[in-house]
């Protein structure tokens, strides 16, 4: 039997837990991971394009789990009522190859992309701020919000979307949460969101090379957190930004970010640094409070990884954490997969009889 994590457990998992005290539990358990950053098997993820969006693997292993993401990015689903993003996951055994955890992704995805981008953040935003821009105010938005304002002490968040629904529909649902001293503003641009802010989160859903912010709404010491760009051909930073001599840049799995972040813009030669040298303190996540920095944050395998061991540890110490499923047969004899069709009585009395000559 193999333990199983459906939307209605997740649910129940949030719901004692808090979706504030989940993501900051994450965010360690994340931060853990990249701490041992080379004790994992990285790849870029596997993908599969179409004219209308993404099918994904992203698998990552530290050599006793190993674990891997389906995930979707089909922007133009929201018009038929589905889903953008959808995603499953599957932790596993290394030693004996069996799966421990089936488990949905799509909510977790959401918080786990929210944990890391406040994880980076407390490294890389200036100390002591508190104003930030949510531009795109879809799915993703309140989980971002949520985390900024419990690790980071965001306190003015300053929201647009080209969609007036999605930001009612943000406002809506932050007003239910109370955080306790967020202010909320709508606001009618980009720009006027943007103006005077701390933090910068972009976290847009169009499948194409957008350009969300330019150069000119960028001021010295802000913390941009691109989360949107995650694909080829898909961006929301003007090029210009990238390229500031006061800009640094984060990416959390090079090799992956080249192909899919916002530096898919650039030379392959850019410099950029890793997430884990700035968490390990080997690189500095900012060098001056002037200095512009950008975390080009298009998801990895290794935060999946961390989300799926994380939900198995609670899903067990919670109650109800019996769920389980028979994904894979229990046999008397493993060289006897076949027993298991003879095992009912419907099999052996539908055999066919046999012709003779």
């Amino acid at each position: 039997m193999v333990d199983f994590i459906g939307i209605e457990r997740i649910q129940e998992l949030l719901a004692r837990r808090g979706a504030a005290r989940f993501i900051e539990e994450l965010a360690r358990e994340i931060e853990t991971d990249y701490l041992r950053w080379g004790e994992f098997e990285k790849s870029a993820r596997h993908a599969s394009h179409s004219p209308v969006g993404v099918i994904e693997l992203m698998p990552a292993s530290d050599g006793r789990l190993y674990a891997f993401k389906y995930v979707n990015g089909h922007p133009k689903n929201t018009a038929v009522g589905l889903l953008t993003v959808t995603a499953f996951g599957v932790l596993a055994d290394v030693e004996t190859g069996y799966p421990l955890l089936l488990s949905e992704l799509t909510l977790t995805t959401a918080l786990r992309t929210a944990a890391t981008s406040a994880l980076a953040a407390r490294r890389m935003a200036r100390p002591g701020s508190r104003a930030m821009a949510l531009i795109g105010n879809g799915a993703q938005s309140e989980f971002q919000a949520i985390a900024f304002h419990h690790l980071l002490g965001i306190r003015e968040l300053r929201l647009y979307d080209t969609d007036p629904a999605a930001t009612e529909k943000l406002m809506r649902n932050l007003a239910r949460l109370r955080l306790p001293g967020l202010t909320v503003l709508r606001c009618g641009s980009t720009a006027a969101a943007v103006a005077g802010v701390d933090i910068v989160t972009t976290v847009t859903a169009d499948k194409r090379n957008a350009t969300i912010l330019t150069e000119g709404m960028i001021a010295p010491g802000m913390h941009l957190n691109a989360v949107g760009g995650d694909c080829p051909g898909k961006t929301e930073l003007d090029a210009g930004i990238l390229r500031r001599a006061d800009a640094r840049v984060v990416v959390e799995f090079e090799p992956q970010s080249r192909i899919e972040g916002e530096i898919q813009q650039l030379p392959a030669d850019f410099p950029v640094t890793e997430l884990t040298e700035v968490l390990a303190g080997r690189a500095p996540g900012r060098a001056s409070s002037r200095e512009v920095t950008i975390f080009d944050s298009v998801g990895f395998a290794l935060e999946d990884f961390s989300a799926l061991r994380y939900l198995m540890r609670i899903h067990q110490e919670e109650r109800g954490g019996e769920r389980q499923i028979d994904l894979v047969p229990d046999l008397e004899d493993p060289k006897d997969l076949f027993g298991l069709l003879l095992a009912g009585e419907p099999l052996a009395s539908a055999a066919p009889e046999r012709v003779r000559a």
